[in-house]
Formats: C-alpha cells, sequence, structure tokens
C-alpha cells in the first residue's frame, strides 16, 4: 500500500520511500512505493510529473491501493530513494482544478447552472454546463470566482462517513458514494467531493479567465484558463492585439470594427471579382467548346483547367452544362487544394464517376457521385498545370477506348 503524501499536504515537494516493486511494461516499467507525493491522474486532474532518485516519472496512475509511476528505468526492489515533485507541473494542475471548482460554484450561484463534465488537458481546461449562458453571466461569474481568489480564502480537507454528507452544502451530490468521503471546503464558496490536489488557500489559483463559450448538448461549454496559464494566454492575446492594431493604424479599442471594415471590402472586391470571372469566361465560352473535342458518340467533351473558389466553380459548371450532348470537366484550384466537377447533360455520354476516379488518381484525392455527375477534390503538385494535362490527355484516351 503506497502511503500518499499529496492527499493531505499538496505543498510537501518530497518524501523518503522503499521501492515495492518494478513491473516492465512493454516500452515502460511501472514502479509502486511504499509513499509518494506524485499524484496520479484521476477525478479528471492530470498526473503529476517528477523523479525518483534521478529517474523521471512521466506519469502516475492508482492501480487499488497502490500508486503506479511510470518510467523508462527500473530501479531495485527493496532500494530506499528520494521522491521529488516537478513543483511547477503540480501547481499548474492545482490551480487548473481549484479553478474549476471556483468557477463551476460562481456559475450556479449565478444562474442555477450545474456542472455536468470536467475536462483537463495540457493545453486548456473545460466545464460543461446544463443551461446556457450569455455574455453577461459569463463575466458575472468569472468575476466572482476571481473574487474568491482575491480574497485569499482557506481550502480545507475533510474526510466524513457517507452517511454525514447532508451536513454539508453540498453543490453536487452523489447518492452512490460509500464510506469515508473526502471533501474539498472552500470557505464561503464551494464544498464538493474530490481527490484531486489543491492549494491551502484561494490565491495561489492567480487568475481564472474564461477564454470561450459556446452552446453545448443543450447546455454550454466554457473553456478557461487559471493561473500562470491565464497570464500567458492574456499576455499572447494582448500581443496580437497591439500588433493588430498597429498594423491596421488604430487603436486597440477601433480594432473590431477596422477588421470588419476590412472583411466587408474583401466580400465586395471577392463578389466583384467572381462577376468579372464570370463575364469573362462567359465571353471565352463559345471558342472554348468550338475547339472541344467530339466524341464517337456525338458527345462533346469539354475539359477546363482554371483557379478560383469553389463557388466560382459552381458558377462555371452551369455555364458549361447549358448545351445538349455535352460531357464537362472542371478542375479548379484553390490554394493548395484542387476540387473537380463532372457532369453530362442530356444525351452525353454518362462516364461521369469513371473520370472522377481518373482526377483521384492523378491528384491524391477522393470523390464519388454518379454516372451523370460527380466531384470529388485532392491536393495540387509542384506544377498543377501539368498534372492537369496530363489528366486531360487520359481522359481523352479513356473516353476513347470506350
Amino acid at each position: 500500500m503506497t502511503k500518499k503524501w499529496y492527499e493531505n499536504d499538496s505543498l510537501r515537494k518530497e518524501c523518503s520511500a522503499t521501492v515495492l516493486s518494478t513491473e516492465e511494461m512493454g516500452d515502460h516499467f511501472e514502479i509502486i512505493l511504499d509513499g509518494t507525493v506524485i499524484f496520479p491522474e484521476g477525478g479528471g486532474q492530470l498526473s503529476d510529473r517528477g523523479w525518483i532518485d534521478d529517474v523521471p516519472v512521466y506519469y502516475a496512475a492508482e492501480s487499488g491501493d497502490d500508486v503506479r509511476h511510470f518510467t523508462h528505468k527500473a530501479l531495485p526492489v527493496g532500494k530506499k530513494v528520494t521522491v521529488r515533485l516537478d513543483w511547477d507541473v503540480r501547481l499548474d494542475r492545482m490551480q487548473q482544478h481549484c479553478g474549476e471548482h471556483m468557477l463551476s460554484y460562481a456559475f450556479w450561484k449565478a444562474c442555477g447552472a450545474n456542472n455536468v463534465g470536467f475536462h483537463m488537458n495540457e493545453e486548456s481546461v473545460f466545464i460543461d454546463l446544463d443551461k446556457e449562458v450569455d455574455e453577461k453571466i459569463v463575466q458575472q461569474a468569472e468575476l466572482a470566482a476571481n473574487a474568491a481568489v482575491w480574497e485569499n480564502h482557506p481550502i480545507t480537507l475533510h474526510y466524513v462517513p457517507h452517511t454525514e454528507l447532508g451536513q454539508y452544502g453540498l453543490r453536487k451530490k452523489n447518492d452512490k458514494l460509500r464510506g469515508i468521503v473526502r471533501l474539498v471546503d472552500i470557505k464561503e464558496g464551494d464544498t464538493c467531493t474530490c481527490c484531486g490536489t489543491h492549494p491551502p488557500f484561494t490565491g495561489m489559483v492567480g487568475l481564472i479567465k474564461v477564454i470561450r463559450f459556446s452552446r453545448y448538448k443543450g447546455g454550454s461549454r466554457i473553456e478557461f484558463l487559471c493561473g500562470k496559464r491565464a497570464v500567458e494566454a492574456v499576455h499572447e492575446r494582448s500581443r496580437i492585439l497591439e500588433e493588430t492594431s498597429n498594423l491596421l493604424s488604430v487603436k486597440s479599442e477601433e480594432v473590431l470594427p477596422a477588421v470588419e471594415k476590412l472583411h466587408q471590402e474583401v466580400l465586395d472586391l471577392k463578389a466583384c471579382l467572381r462577376e468579372k470571372t464570370q463575364s469573362l469566361f462567359q465571353a471565352e465560352l463559345p471558342a472554348l467548346l468550338a475547339k472541344a473535342p467530339l466524341l464517337a458518340s456525338g458527345t462533346r467533351f469539354v475539359f477546363v483547367l482554371t483557379e478560383g473558389t469553389p463557388r466560382d466553380g459552381k458558377s462555371l459548371m452551369k455555364l458549361l452544362t447549358e448545351k445538349e450532348k455535352t460531357l464537362a470537366a472542371l478542375i479548379l484550384k484553390n490554394g493548395d487544394k484542387v476540387t473537380y466537377q463532372f457532369a453530362a447533360t442530356k444525351g452525353a455520354e454518362e462516364r461521369c464517376r469513371d473520370l472522377c476516379a481518373l482526377a483521384g488518381t492523378v491528384f491524391h484525392g477522393r470523390g464519388g457521385g454518379s454516372p451523370t455527375s460527380s466531384q470529388g477534390g485532392g491536393t495540387t503538385g509542384t506544377d498543377w498545370k501539368a498534372q492537369g494535362k496530363a489528366l486531360e490527355k487520359a481522359m481523352l484516351e479513356a473516353l476513347s477506348d470506350k
């Protein structure tokens, strides 16, 4: 059985221990000690990292009453060792997890929303609420949670029988719990069953910052960061805002309207370009149709290789298919992507699915459809025009071999 020093002293950074077992498990070793300060993943909180003497521990997991330490080096059974915590990692985990309790409580108080999901990874932290929230509620909850940080309330642990849980004003209740239950109690705030590590005072959380929120499964998903992660995120967003304001030659508070204006100008330019492109293509269409090869069946095969957006492609294909007995192939480059469309008009050979398969081999793409209409997409190479010409030749040979 592993003595779990982290359960009652989250600030303890090292301990002495004895190696109880070492198991080789494929590409790593799992080491059990008689005591540890390294918290194993659980309750939504990520595992700590640290060292056993000079051997790095990159992950830890509970196994019954034991904690398994994952390493890439074996340690002899019976050896006396020193277990050291990677404190920066521990502090980060505590800040995120404790901040989650505080923010969940703030939403619960603000609008009665319950936390029904908690997700933590190395970059972000999310909570899922069972109610939809708006900007006003989010701001209210964020301010309340940070007020609790600034007030530096004490955080205490209680171990109580499950039969006495009703005496505590728990935010979340779990009737399935049995035996002795661990409670994390934030003074004048959240009280919740939890197995994770928490600082002794709320001030150590540092900062709680909501990054974004959205509707999710009938409720809301809140993405937030705490402590050092929050400070770094705010710094990066401030840097981006400042650089954008300099680029646009406006004040920071004027960036949004300036970007909105620029976005509208781009939309207007795209619409103008699309109109002129279509007019130009319409003017060139008679000559394109005149030089298009005529298949033995009387079908005219029109192959177009050009650049443009998917919306341009839709307009061009509409023009290409205005006449009967036309088999049209449109290859459209858009950035490093290529889309291909095929259509057979009334009386034409119905070979669109075959042509789409050929395009997929040339542009390493996928697609499908019917003999009368198919489409797909892939990626362009260093010389997309040469690829297109090779495809046109292959298609003509395939159509001639019918």
